[in-house]
């Protein structure tokens, strides 16, 4: 009796048949399934996808000659190293210019992603990574090369009743930035111009610092206190730009050039983890969240220092960081490139921020808000500086020229 389907309930009915047509169709569309995975695996084998990222990242490249060097107007990328190096005791002006040689040709070659000559990992300059190489000098450099000294080229005064400086930190001969958004490109700048002059100079201390990679519109550069910082920048690419380069009040050779101050402000970030949101935001005058001032507004937004509140308080605190550091006159204005830092100790020192301010003229501008944020400012509940000092940035050079030319002129 058959079930309807052809097959039979007898041992060698047709049963057999009907297995043997399920494997041979199986097997067909096996075939097929192998032969169609094949064609397409053909298919991308001859159409391989280019994987353009080293082209792209090989293309972001920053230019080194013109009226200004690079590395300050542009926007900071992630990560930077700050090294100060101090001139051999028996340095003379034939040192500087060697020195001041060998770095021109060498920061060239890196930021258009090329290894300096004596590079014996090329590769690793081959991607710039938006690399900028910034060089200053600091007043013994300048006597050497027997040029006028500016007037403000020294050590910023003392704040005593904040800082707490450290030799490791602070001074120097020379200074070079080098930022780039590669840890790698940084690095291997960092080396490569380091080990050019060791017969010259000694590397007297190295800062590294970091910012947010994913850094712009809506994600702004926040210090490890969770504040935003960097807020109200002066306008150096437009009325503001006699407050950032040396111009015909300063040294002849120092014209299309600027001023650094870089100040290593360690923070204690478990003291902080103590102090509610509340002291926090009252001893910023920000809000966490935004950057905004506590009077409200967006993080753009001017601070009302007259506001108070429905005691008759003002609603910035008289010693808010923001209220401190508010410039009293148009000139008290410095064009800031801050970076943190995390050297992964456990001590206080060991986290913090580098604090880089660049200006035409330090004492002028810088050191009046400073002397108001030591006098009285909550923020330092919380920070100490521990390290600082002051280079002369180098004009740009032009096609043609060394860095430092007129200094050396």
């Amino acid at each position: 009796m058959t079930d309807g389907s052809g097959t039979t309930d007898g041992a060698g009915g047709a049963r057999p048949r009907r297995r043997a047509v399920l494997l041979s169709g199986l097997a067909g569309a096996g075939a097929g399934v192998v032969t169609g995975a094949g064609a397409a695996v053909a298919r991308e084998r001859s159409t391989p996808v280019v994987d353009d990222r080293l082209t792209r990242a090989r293309a972001v490249a920053r230019g080194f000659r013109g009226t200004h060097q690079a590395g300050i107007l542009e926007a900071p990328p992630p990560y930077a190293a700050f090294v100060a190096l101090d001139l051999m005791p028996d340095a003379d002006r034939g040192a500087v210019e060697r020195l001041l040689t060998v770095w021109t040709d060498d920061v060239e070659r890196l930021v258009g992603g090329r290894g300096p000559l004596t590079d014996l990992e090329p590769e690793l300059a081959a991607v710039p990574a938006s690399l900028t190489v910034t060089v200053a000098v600091g007043p013994r450099v300048v006597r050497l090369a027997g040029a006028p000294t500016p007037t403000w080229l020294t050590p910023l005064p003392d704040f005593p009743q904040i800082d707490r400086l450290e030799e490791r930190w602070s001074g120097g001969d020379l200074l070079l930035q080098v930022c780039a958004a590669s840890p790698t490109t940084v690095a291997h700048a960092q080396r490569r111009l380091t080990a050019a002059v060791t017969d010259l100079a000694r590397v007297r201390w190295v800062q590294r610092g970091f910012r947010e990679p994913f850094e712009g519109p809506g994600l702004p550069m926040r210090n490890l206190l969770g504040q935003v910082d960097g807020t109200v920048q002066p306008d150096v690419t437009g009325l503001d730009a006699d407050l950032l380069w040396v111009g015909d009040d300063g040294p002849a050779w120092l014209r299309g050039g600027s001023s650094v101050v870089v100040r290593r402000i360690a923070m204690d970030l478990d003291a902080w983890d103590r102090a509610d949101r509340f002291s926090r935001e009252n001893a910023v005058g920000r809000r966490l969240d935004t950057g905004a001032p506590v009077t409200g507004g967006g993080v753009d937004a001017p601070a009302d220092l007259a506001a108070v509140d429905e005691l008759g308080f003002h609603r910035i605190d008289d010693a808010a960081h923001l209220r401190r550091a508010h410039a009293s006159a148009p000139h008290e204005r410095f064009l800031r490139r801050p970076y943190s830092y995390d050297d992964g100790t456990g001590a206080t020192s060991s986290t913090g921020l580098v604090f880089v301010a660049y200006q035409a003229d330090p004492v002028r501008q810088l050191v009046p808000v400073q002397r108001r944020l030591a006098e009285m400012d909550l923020l330092n509940l919380w920070t100490t500086p521990v390290g600082s000092a002051v280079f002369a940035v180098l004009p740009g050079a032009r096609p043609g020229e060394l860095l430092g030319q007129a200094m050396l002129t």
